[in-house]
């Protein structure tokens, strides 16, 4: 058991009918250093006071549990963002509070935000997902066999992972991830593209370069123009080492004891496609009712992204296009969740339900999809004491 941690709520700035105060969006700070944003939604889904009760404890509890300094939380029902909410610390050493504006890093949820970018090309035809990857990055070096966007996008390129710590906690800055290709462009395959599922940062770090390429302009900045593509503000951004992110919280890890310190070091420019943007979690939230809204992809892309893909030889890989594609009570359930230096995030999705809910916490190694689904499920459900996974 984790030493307790000493949370502390601080109230949503989304329930009901509330709004975003515009004086905490930093519209005064240069677009590349602002802090994620949104303006105030239209109409938001009010929950229940048992289920918002319900969650409250449900977060509250895994942060005694685990001892976690600072959760942001969000969710949405109805294809609306319903409510946001900090609790905890940001920053320990400082004393300052989780706020529905805290940004924190996404991790790997970094990566379904590239395969939609990816599939927006393809709704433009810019991008052939089954071409070789060299039509477009044609720096990367041909391999023992031709290599698909497709296949990075769905962790069946070959691309090798991390290889030891000096390539996780890296700080190295990367100009972009065509430069990034480089950490391992001559490297060889771990297996033939098609035949093996292999989780990949490195290979979503290609797969952004190729969206680079496609896009014929920054790959952030297509990210950007392709989150606002519907009209619901969505601030997603980098995860830059050395600009000023207002907002932004600290990153903790607990020893083997159980003590609390400062997390190790990363310039996470190495992997801004697999795992180097933040964001709040009501962007997230957002960013998935957006795709249920029809917003940013068609229905058939979004059919294509929740495909779970196959081998070869025809194994399943529960694992479309940059989401984890499960069932739960026999409806598609998407996820994707993340953990690197000082963050345990996850982002999960009922499409036909039309509810999500987000969990960041500024803590490594906590079961943050176990949290999120918990939580989901309380959004669907009308008693308040269903047990859940």
């Amino acid at each position: 058991m984790r030493k307790s941690s000493r949370w502390i709520h601080v109230s949503s700035v989304v329930v009901a009918a509330a709004v975003l105060n515009p004086a905490t969006e930093c519209a005064a700070q240069p677009a590349a250093h602002a802090s994620p944003s949104r303006p105030a939604a239209a109409a938001t889904t009010p929950l229940a006071p048992e289920q918002l009760e319900r969650i409250r404890s449900t977060i509250k509890a895994a942060m005694d549990e685990h001892g976690i300094p600072g959760v942001g939380a969000a969710v949405g029902v109805d294809g609306t963002l319903a409510w946001s909410d900090g609790f905890g610390m940001a920053d320990v050493e400082n004393q300052v509070p989780v706020t529905s504006e805290t940004v924190f890093r996404l991790a790997s949820i970094s990566k379904p935000v590239t395969a939609v970018a990816a599939l927006k090309l393809v709704e433009a035809g810019k991008l052939n997902l089954d071409a070789p990857i060299q039509e477009y990055v044609p720096e990367f070096p041909s391999k023992q066999a031709p290599i698909t966007t497709r296949q990075l996008l769905g962790h069946l390129g070959g691309i090798r992972h991390y290889r030891g710590a000096a390539e996780m906690d890296s700080t190295r800055r990367y100009a972009d991830p065509v430069e990034a290709i480089r950490q391992f462009s001559k490297d060889d395959l771990v297996a033939p593209p098609g035949h093996k599922y292999e989780y990949s940062t490195f290979g979503f770090v290609l797969a952004g370069a190729v969206v680079q390429r496609a896009a014929g302009e920054p790959f952030m900045g297509f990210v950007e123009q392709c989150l606002n593509s519907g009209g619901t503000k969505i601030r997603i951004i980098a995860d830059d080492a050395r600009r000023i992110i207002p907002g932004r919280a600290r990153g903790y890890a607990r020893t083997a004891d159980g003590v609390l310190e400062n997390c190790r070091l990363a310039d996470t420019s190495n992997k801004v496609p697999g795992g180097g943007m933040c964001s709040r979690p009501q962007d997230l939230v957002e960013f998935a009712l957006a795709l249920v809204r029809g917003e940013i992809l068609s229905p058939s892309s979004l059919d294509l992204m929740w495909t779970p893909g196959r081998t070869a030889d025809g194994k399943d890989t529960t694992y479309g296009l940059g989401w984890a594609v499960a069932e739960k009570d026999g409806q598609k359930f998407v996820t994707h969740s993340g953990g690197q230096q000082g963050t345990s995030t996850c982002l999960v999705l009922w499409p036909e339900k039309r509810a999500a809910a987000a969990v960041m916490c500024n803590l490594e190694r906590v079961p943050a999809e176990a949290l999120a689904t918990r939580i989901a499920v309380l959004l669907v459900t009308s008693d308040a004491s269903a047990s859940t996974p």
